[in-house]
């Protein structure tokens, strides 16, 4: 059994994944540290307002530090970020996360990609990661929310076999859920 309690895990290392997408992009896919914080920055250049839109809920016009603190230092016991980068050029392409929610048996997933990358298999590839991660720390589902408009991660959710429902309190917003 995992820790969920106070103490913090170290760097998780056997989480590193080289990956091969469209029979030759290479991604290297690891768990996100603090050092991350420009990689982080860079991504965020590379994605449009609309895609900063549908993952934060809102207008995001300005990336402070403390706001890339909370997307790059965390506790490994209680949540995990992968970032993925382009091997050959280094650059960061994605980021997928999840956090553990106070139940202990779930987690809420979120995920963003350089704006031009949608289609190209990364985002898929980084939620099988997340999931595979998930199972692994014996949660039973992982949840997520997803703006109405955001039709292409609707879809891959669908594909991936969450199930998609509207939600009661938002009806711009679906309640995503995978049981595990």
């Amino acid at each position: 059994m995992n820790a969920v309690g106070g103490s913090t895990r170290p760097y998780p290392v056997e989480w590193e994944r080289h990956l091969v997408l469209n029979s030759d992009w290479r991604i290297f896919t690891r768990p996100i540290t603090a050092a991350d914080e420009p990689s982080v920055l860079t991504l965020l250049s590379h994605v449009n307002k609309e895609d900063r839109r549908l993952r934060f809920f809102g207008a995001i016009k300005e990336f402070s530090h403390p706001f890339l603190v909370s997307l790059t230092q965390i506790d490994y016991a209680k949540a995990m970020a992968f970032i993925a980068f382009d091997e050959a050029s280094q650059e960061p392409l994605g980021v997928v996360r999840m956090h553990r929610k106070d139940d202990g048996v779930s987690g809420e997933y979120a995920i963003l990609l350089q704006s031009d990358l949608k289609g190209r298999g990364l985002g898929w590839a980084l939620m099988q990661l997340i999931i595979e991660y998930s199972r692994s720390e014996g949660l039973k589902q992982i949840v997520g929310q997803i703006m109405r408009e955001n039709t292409i991660m609707l879809q891959m959710c669908r594909e991936l076999g969450f199930e998609v429902m509207a939600d009661t309190e938002d009806h711009g917003i679906y309640d995503v859920t995978l049981n595990l």
